[in-house]
């Protein structure tokens, strides 16, 4: 029942906010679509495969199936597959070749991770803006129509421009703050999940390279 009064509450709020409401609840749709898809990825989808990934690749490493990384590796659709294979391949190169070459996967794959949360701060604003718009022209729209009204209107009229302008803003305040609230956990957790791609990457191809000599590969000169 409570339940029930709460979701009344805010769509008679909606209601008496005036047109500015809709594109309000645009924005606040986009934003949960960025936030829904974004966590699922950054707390799900890459965070599950990496440990299972590590383990297996450091097994076949270790028992000296290069090739059968590479190839374990090429199946895995995850960044850190993709850094940690562009590595395997210039292994047999110096030191600086392999670096090279996970640096540019990793200039390729990081935006990936990255993507789409950027857009939040930016819905922050729009929502905020659009909820003072909103209240702008509210009041405008009130002060208006008080200002040709007879005196027993004249209060009603106000009355109903307020309430619109107020909830206009209180609305865009609500989609607006936890956008940005959103933004800051994920943003941090983009970082950390970078973070741990380029130091399990490194990690793994450093072990190749420290037993070069146990798998049996030799470095080539460049130039």
């Amino acid at each position: 029942m409570l339940n029930g009064m709460f979701i009344g509450s805010i769509m008679e709020s909606f209601e008496k906010g005036g047109v500015w409401m809709y594109p309000i609840a645009a924005v606040g749709v986009v934003v949960l679509f960025i936030v829904f898809e974004r966590a699922f990825v950054l707390y799900g989808k890459i965070s599950s495969r990496r440990e299972g990934f590590l383990s297996q690749i450091r097994s076949l490493i270790m028992s000296r199936n290069l090739d059968k990384a590479v190839q374990f590796a090429s199946h895995d659709p995850s960044p850190l597959a993709k850094i940690v294979k562009a590595g395997l391949l210039k292994v047999n190169h110096e030191d600086e070749v392999v670096q090279s070459a996970m640096d540019e996967a990793a200039l390729k794959e990081v935006p990936k991770i990255e993507k789409r949360t950027g857009f939040l701060p930016m819905l922050s604003n729009v929502a905020t803006l659009m909820g003072l718009l909103g209240t702008i022209i509210g009041l405008i729209t009130s002060f208006s129509a008080v200002s040709s009204a007879d005196a027993s209107t004249k209060a009603t009229l106000l009355s109903k421009g307020i309430s619109e302008a107020m909830n206009c803003t209180a609305f865009g305040l609500i989609v607006a703050i936890p956008a940005l609230v959103f933004y800051a956990v994920l943003q941090s957790r983009t970082q950390r999940v970078i973070d741990d791609i380029n130091a399990s990457a490194v990690n793994i191809v450093n072990l190749v390279i420290v037993n070069r000599d146990k798998l049996g590969l030799t470095v080539k000169k460049e130039g």
